[in-house]
């Protein structure tokens, strides 16, 4: 935005407009979200956890007070500083808190006022955390909604979200005689209209164009699926394909971004025939796919259509999160069946063992799942929009809150980055797989005990699987947390374990020319994951190279490279480019 010097007359339309503006999308928002008949009360199910905290609290006014005169004594004190040095000019020494990224801006630092408004909120908001976690009494899910609830209150009401009390937003206001509220809130009024915060310039990607455009076809398609061959990169190939499977809550194009870091260039380049599955976005005909039906139509459908195309009975297997769950389930069916079909496994960021999974589980117990099965009753599916609000909340202060500021307070566009892009192209989970998936997995943990579901009539034990697997988790991972995962490799028999820096998506896509995140290796599987992050050897770069000296044990000799005959479309083909 250009310097100007304030024009009174401009500044006091652009306010005008700017009121104009809320009210309209105060309106649109109401109208949007009009609740249906019989409307779920209390979907989150947290006013239990917040009604028994405040019992607890009541019950103990004691406590509470010298709680209460401690955080009196502690704004006190902060005052009294703050005053000392505006009187004496005395500059204040930088502590750890300065670094958080809401507070980059030097005012926060060199302003007395400002700064003493950052230091009071951030005194206040570890007040009200200890607060929560102090807490005694409550059963332990109610804990932890009621710490996690209150994080995202104190992340809401920070002085940054605000105009008139954060300094970037202030100055702005004045040298641009408001333009940047009128822009910010029309801003806002088409992410109303779309249901979602736009997080990166949506014009500047294109699925086909400059994302996915790893050369290939689609050789096959069901209801479920589409797979894609890729073309091959090298003269010679390894013998035994790889087929990779991701997740369908989210598309398949996170292994595939710009070609810098794509993985599945990655893959061709090292020799490998490679195919990967892109889910159906379903809808309401989608309904009743199950679970079986993924692994059915699925997997097992890839693993024939591989088999006719390259001749090989057996092939190498990538599960990424949901699709590294499904991929485990298989390997146990086929142990069952004494079917022998998949020589290695990889689980990228992969959950077996459900029993601590995390802040995520705070959306999901018995309550919360009824209320979402009521809700994909009347549609046949859980809407995108849904599960991406939830993965925001997980890291609010990143997904939600910078946006608010940058896109609505400050005006600005957001800038291109790959991976919001993916992260905002949502899809939709069928009813019956999404139900099955909560009920068996997060809220029973089914799948990690010998025997604890079935699927068409054959019990799935995951200790009977034989296939050697790498297990590769990220150490900041809030989605599948990397002790869980950890945990869960241990059930399998032959395991090479891997941590990787980083989160859920940016630990996987690290391509090896960047050196930005590490990783961690051992050749021990102790007990537990403390132990085994004790034992490990930290090893700059990326962890691609790891793997593909361990697959290669699994790839036999080298031939001919494969290349495609007949085909569908080109890759990425049209199920990955339907929108929800």
């Amino acid at each position: 935005m250009s310097r100007k010097k304030i024009d009174l007359n401009t500044f006091y339309q652009n306010m005008a407009e700017s009121l104009n503006l809320y009210n309209v999308i105060l309106k649109n928002y109401s109208e949007k979200i009009s609740l249906p008949p019989n409307p779920e009360f209390d979907p989150l199910n947290i006013n239990k956890a917040f009604f028994e905290s405040f019992q607890k609290l009541a019950s103990d006014p004691e406590t509470m007070m010298d709680s209460g005169i401690g955080l009196y004594q502690r704004l006190s004190n902060l005052w009294l500083q703050s005053a000392k040095e505006f009187l004496t000019k005395t500059p204040k020494q930088i502590h750890a808190e300065d670094k958080d990224k809401r507070f980059k801006d030097e005012a926060w630092r060199n302003s007395p006022a400002f700064r003493f408004l950052k230091d009071a909120y951030l005194t206040y908001a570890d007040w009200l955390t200890q607060l929560a976690k102090n807490v005694k009494g409550l059963d332990q899910k109610d804990k932890e909604k009621l710490e996690f609830y209150t994080s995202q209150f104190i992340d809401a009401v920070s002085p940054s979200n605000f105009v008139l009390t954060n300094p970037e937003v202030l100055r702005a206001t004045l040298e641009t005689n408001a333009d940047n509220l009128v822009e910010g809130l029309k801003k806002l009024a088409d992410d109303v209209k779309r249901g979602a915060i736009q997080q990166t310039d949506l014009e500047a990607f294109e699925i086909g164009k400059n994302l996915a455009i790893t050369p290939g076809k689609v050789v096959f398609q069901n209801d479920l699926m589409q797979l894609i061959q890729y073309e091959p990169q090298t003269k010679t190939v390894h013998k035994t394909p790889l087929l990779f499977i991701p997740a369908w809550i989210n598309k398949y194009y996170i292994v595939d971004l710009r070609p810098e870091n794509s993985l599945a260039k990655w893959l061709v380049e090292q020799g490998h025939t490679l195919f990967i599955i892109s889910w159906v976005n379903p809808d309401s005909k989608h309904a009743d796919k199950g679970f079986a039906d993924y692994m059915h139509e699925g997997i097992f459908a890839a693993l024939d259509q591989i088999e006719k195309i390259t001749g090989e009975k057996k092939i190498n297997a990538i599960g990424y999160c949901l699709g590294g769950t499904l991929l485990a389930t298989s390997l146990a069916y086929m142990a069952a069946k004494k079917q022998d079909r998949i020589k290695s496994a990889t689980f990228l960021t992969t959950l077996l063992d459900f029993s601590d999974a995390g802040k995520l589980s705070i959306f999901i117990d018995d309550e919360q799942v009824k209320v979402m099965e009521k809700r994909m009753s009347r549609t046949g599916y859980l809407d995108g929009s849904e599960m991406a609000t939830t993965f925001a909340m997980l890291r609010s202060n990143d997904l939600i809150w910078s946006f608010v500021v940058n896109n609505y307070l400050l005006g600005r566009d957001p800038f291109s980055f790959d991976i919001l892009y993916w992260n905002s192209d949502t899809t939709r989970m069928p009813a019956k797989m999404h139900s099955f998936y909560l009920r068996n997995m997060y809220l029973n943990n089914q799948l990690a005990k010998p025997s604890g579901i079935t699927i068409d009539n054959v019990k799935i034990d995951l200790s009977k699987i034989k296939t050697p697997a790498y297990f590769l988790s990220t150490i900041k991972d809030h989605i599948a947390p990397w002790k869980s995962t950890y945990k869960g490799a241990h059930i399998l028999k032959d395991v090479n374990f891997i941590l990787a820096d980083s989160g859920h998506i940016a630990g996987v896509v690290s391509p090896p020319k960047k050196t930005k995140y590490p990783h961690w290796e051992s050749n021990k599987m102790p007990d537990s994951a403390d132990e085994w992050i004790n034992s490990a050897k930290e090893v700059e770069g990326s962890w691609w190279p790891n793997w593909g000296k361990w697959v290669l044990k699994h790839t036999g000799e080298k031939v001919p490279a494969r290349k495609i005959k007949k085909s569908i479309e080109d890759a990425p083909g049209s199920y990955v480019k339907v929108k929800t």
